[in-house]
């Protein structure tokens, strides 16, 4: 008689470091003979990953216990566990409001003795001979590459490193090793990930080798490269002619300035200044021709006056960023800003990013009409209701543009596209936040 295999749900939220968690808790479920499922309601035991950066955050991973938590108490599940950033943080709260719960764990880390305990929670036991890999929940031509774990910045919003850590970098033949395994594998896009990627190999080295890293993982073979979350102060500008001169490394860089008024940026303890800002903007511009540059900003900060809002919309109308996003500040506590008063009304806060996006559309959209008539090569994500949907090497999934492939030259069928496949189309159309085209023979 055949014992029944246990089917497992795991639900991700928030970034994609946790994505990456989640990748190796299924990896190690997969070793152990669990089921994997794509809804908890098939599920006998469910894992909420979840996130605790901002209020919005921390309340979409309260919802999603909460749910895990009503299917416990109904007999659907046989286990409720609760992984990641909110669980880190609040521990003993959560288990005293959802005691549901059979086990709060927290973040993952670059060890294995998290892992270890939650595959042990859940009936299985670690694999120690997959040596890091991973089940990737995304599409299997682009992966997450965590480079690092939690960060040594002294950001006074910032609630990150009381629940992940300080910066620990993962060794550079670790990554080189799961790098050639990802793209044995199939992956064609290689994503570049940590809390801060400039910080990389400080601890571990005793200087900042990210530049190294680079050119190790360039040899390795992907189409594409790509780096996500840079600090700007004590940026390593040892990056940029690697960036230039290595053709898989995309010329896309996500650096989050989170502010640009000098005042408010010291009250934040960033580390630089608006001058200092524009100067480094300007100069990973000369050096990388054609780079596109996306970053976030914070709004709402409790010294951000009128003025220094304004001094937000002044700056980035004038440096004009490829890519923004725009966060609502969070009073987050335990953070060094949590000492000060909350002062800018919700509402406030939600005009000031709501004007903030408004200008950053109109440039978006100056930005992308500028491509009209342009060759560019995409890579296809998707193929839907008859068209083909990709990103090009300006564009990180999810959060950027996505190019929409309608027509095709001399006859081509779209939908005889494949996903995962690189294609050349030429520009044919554009909005704020898309492109549309035809492909080329």
């Amino acid at each position: 008689m055949k014992t029944k295999l246990p089917k497992l749900h795991v639900l991700t939220l928030g970034c994609s470091k946790n994505t990456v968690d989640s990748e190796l808790l299924l990896a190690q479920a997969k070793a152990n003979d669990f089921l994997i499922v794509d809804d908890a309601k098939k599920a006998d035991m469910l894992v909420v990953n979840t996130c605790g950066f901002i209020e919005e955050a921390k309340q979409e991973s309260i919802n999603a216990i909460l749910s895990g938590a009503k299917l416990r108490k109904k007999g659907k599940l046989e286990k409720l566990v609760v992984m990641g950033c909110l669980s880190e943080r609040y521990k003993p709260d959560l288990e005293k409001e959802i005691p549901e719960v059979d086990a709060y764990f927290g973040t993952i880390g670059l060890d294995t003795a998290v892992l270890t305990n939650i595959l042990r929670e859940l009936g299985g036991d670690y694999k120690t001979d997959l040596l890091g890999e991973r089940a990737l929940t995304t599409p299997t031509h682009f992966a997450y590459m965590k480079i690092s774990e939690g960060c040594d910045n002294p950001c006074s919003f910032c609630a990150i490193p009381l629940m992940r850590g300080g910066h620990k970098s993962k060794p550079i033949e670790d990554l080189l090793r799961e790098a050639s395994s990802l793209r044995k594998s199939g992956v064609k896009e290689l994503i570049l990930i940590a809390q801060d990627l400039t910080y990389y190999g400080l601890d571990l080295y005793g200087k900042r080798t990210l530049a190294d890293l680079l050119k190790r993982l360039s040899d390795i073979g992907f189409e594409w490269i790509r780096l996500l979350y840079a600090y700007p102060a004590k940026f390593p500008t040892d990056i940029l002619p690697v960036m230039r001169e290595r053709e898989n490394i995309c010329k896309y860089l996500d650096m989050p300035i989170q502010h640009t008024n000098t005042e408010v940026l010291k009250s934040m303890r960033r580390g630089i200044t608006r001058n200092a800002l524009r100067e480094l903007i300007q100069h990973i511009r000369d050096e990388v021709p054609n780079i596109r540059l996306r970053t976030t900003l914070i709004l709402g900060y409790p010294t951000e006056t009128e003025d220094a809002f304004n001094d937000v919309l002044a700056f980035i109308q004038e440096v004009k960023f490829d890519r923004l996003g725009c966060f609502s500040y969070s009073h987050e506590e335990n953070t060094v800003a949590f000492a000060l008063e909350d002062s800018v009304p919700l509402a406030e806060k939600r005009r000031r990013v709501a004007e903030v996006m408004k200008v950053q559309e109109k440039i978006s959209l100056e930005k992308n009409l500028a491509l009209v008539g342009k060759e560019l090569r995409v890579l296809i994500d998707r193929i839907e209701s008859g068209v083909a949907i990709g990103r090009t090497e300006f564009d990180a999934p999810e959060v950027d543009n996505e190019f929409v492939i309608q027509s095709a030259e001399k006859g081509f069928d779209v939908r005889s596209l494949k996903v995962g496949e690189f294609y050349k189309a030429e520009v044919t159309d554009a909005e704020a936040y898309d492109l549309f085209g035809m492909l080329k023979a």
